[in-house]
């Protein structure tokens, strides 16, 4: 018999009638389906679904014990979201009643033929599946609702500093003119163009977002001098952020590796990966204590390693800390659109590496991203 839906493997019988469960059994095994287990009374039906985990369970009403199936649906149905089909030979008012109470997903009165068990089965089956997609459809629903709500909340409060910053600058040059020093004249000038690199940041940062959505992210590793790179990356950042919290910088080559040889990476998605973490490990850094930034290379994967002192994370937001506009809830008044580590996290992934936070509130953070070096990634110069 063809069966049009998912065929399950687990399905607890729970009847207490040894001939009629061997019936069941063998008329399942016949259909194509499997079971997990055949038990006689409510208890047994209880801890097996919690057990197994069935996808489905066929429940006589008048069991052994001291519950009967109706509710041992119900204590089921507090504890697990498993279809129910009721088995039973009574078909009295106050039965039917109080099966329909626990929403049972079929009702079949003995006896019943193997046909009409497998086709209440697949029935079953079938409505089940279509109340999980709708479920998951309100649910992926209700998540785009809050990203949106959030995204408009984040956006309109990190764009109106930086436009709030321009239109003042231009204001004052345009009401002063000639009447502003030149040392005054830069400063406005430098507030215009650091609002509005803010801006294209952001803008950028929304960009990559909606690419990542659409699949349309790709790593095309090329050849890097890495140690040039991070070096180069370090002067970028350290400058224009805090002159007294310096960045260490470590370089270590695991012996045995030969100095000449060549590391292919993705140059782009590494600059915003180490770019976001050096930035952020330097902003929260309020006590301008250094920060260290550590990178070896080994035979099979590069290891990076940033090490601040700042303000740390909250144990409460560390499995957030990676969703799209999640930040931590200690920081406060300084600036960020909760997008960059979330960003992080899928360009790591984008090389096939792993990403890790360790963190104490107060004492400060270790980012640690691990990217794998394969045959293809290194390729030796030496002759």
């Amino acid at each position: 018999m063809t069966n049009s839906t998912k065929i399950p493997s687990k399905i607890l019988i729970v009847e207490d009638e040894n001939v009629v469960a061997l019936y069941i059994k063998a008329s399942l095994l016949e259909a194509g389906y499997g079971f997990v287990a055949i038990v006689g009374s409510g208890e047994e039906a209880i801890e097996s679904t919690a057990i197994y985990q069935p996808d489905l369970v066929l429940m006589d009403i008048r069991l052994g014990g001291s519950i009967d199936g109706i509710e041992t649906a119900r204590q089921i149905g507090e504890q697990s979201n498993v279809p129910i089909i009721f088995l039973t030979a009574h078909i009295d008012r106050d039965t039917l009643n109080r099966a329909k109470a626990t929403d049972p997903f079929g009702y079949l009165v003995k006896p019943f033929d193997n046909q009409n068990l497998i086709i209440t089965i697949e029935i079953a089956l079938a409505r089940f599946n279509a109340e999980e997609a709708i479920r998951e459809s309100l649910r992926q629903q209700k998540i785009f609702n809050e990203l949106r709500s959030r995204f408009v909340a984040v956006i309109s409060h990190e764009l109106r500093n930086p436009l709030s910053s321009i239109l003042f600058s231009s204001e004052l040059l345009q009401r002063c003119g000639d009447s502003v020093s030149p040392d005054r004249r830069d400063l406005y000038f430098q507030r215009i163009h650091g609002a509005v690199q803010r801006m294209n940041q952001l803008l950028n940062d929304v960009l990559i977002i909606g690419e990542t959505e659409a699949g349309k992210l790709e790593c095309n590793p090329m050849p890097l001098n890495l140690e040039l790179f991070c070096q180069e990356l370090i002067f970028e950042i350290q400058p224009e952020k805090k002159p007294n919290c310096v960045i260490n910088f470590i370089y270590d080559l695991t012996a045995g590796l030969p100095v000449d040889f060549e590391i292919r990476l993705d140059r782009k998605l590494l600059t915003h990966i180490l770019g976001n973490i050096l930035s952020n490990a330097v902003k929260y850094s309020l006590n301008s204590r250094n920060v260290r930034f550590t990178v070896q290379v080994m035979a099979q994967e590069i290891y990076f390693e940033v090490e601040d002192h700042g303000i740390g994370i909250p144990e409460a937001d560390l499995p957030s800390l990676f969703n799209d506009f999640y930040r931590a809830s200690n920081v406060k008044a300084i600036s960020g659109t909760g997008l960059g580590l979330s960003i992080v996290k899928q360009y790591v992934e984008l090389h096939g590496g792993t990403i890790v936070v360790q963190s104490i509130e107060n004492y400060g953070s270790t980012f640690k991203v691990v990217l794998p070096i394969t045959v293809e990634n290194i390729s030796s110069h030496t002759s």
